[in-house]
């Protein structure tokens, strides 16, 4: 398992990962593709030679964001997304960030326990911004 900056070529196997994990909601390949040309740090996890998950943060102005992270299904709870979001942290703090911030659904406990096991800390709740679930924002200082 791997962790590296995401290439161009990345573009259909993050989209493929996109689908797999957000369903109805994963980002089209024109926002992947957005993402993969703009200023954000998007970190690719490989396994066993193909892309098993991806993160992509943005740093403006000494503030990162965790736009995304997703692990494919099957491979969940073995490590991955914790190492993709250390990487996303370190990818943070090499940008100059103070402090990331993030949003998870409220109800995904899993994701959430991750953050907190990872040092973040909710510091507001945005009521229906799922399409009517609520989401937990969270902070970790750098």
């Amino acid at each position: 398992m791997t962790v590296r900056p995401a290439v161009d070529t990345d573009l259909a196997p993050l989209v493929a990962l996109e689908a797999a994990c957000f369903g109805s909601e994963a980002w089209s390949e024109v926002q992947v593709r957005e993402e993969l040309a703009g200023d954000r740090a998007v970190l690719v996890l490989e396994a066993a030679g193909q892309a098993a998950g991806y993160a992509s943060v943005s740093v403006v102005a000494g503030d990162a964001e965790l736009l995304r992270i997703a692990v494919r299904p099957e491979l969940r709870r073995e490590g991955m997304g914790r190492a993709l979001l250390a990487a996303g942290v370190a990818a943070a703090r090499e940008r100059g960030a103070c402090r990331m911030l993030l949003e998870v659904d409220a109800g995904n406990r899993p994701a959430i326990a991750l953050y907190a096991a990872s040092g973040f800390a909710p510091i507001a709740r945005r009521r229906g911004y799922y399409r009517g679930r609520d989401a937990l924002v969270m902070e970790r200082e750098l």
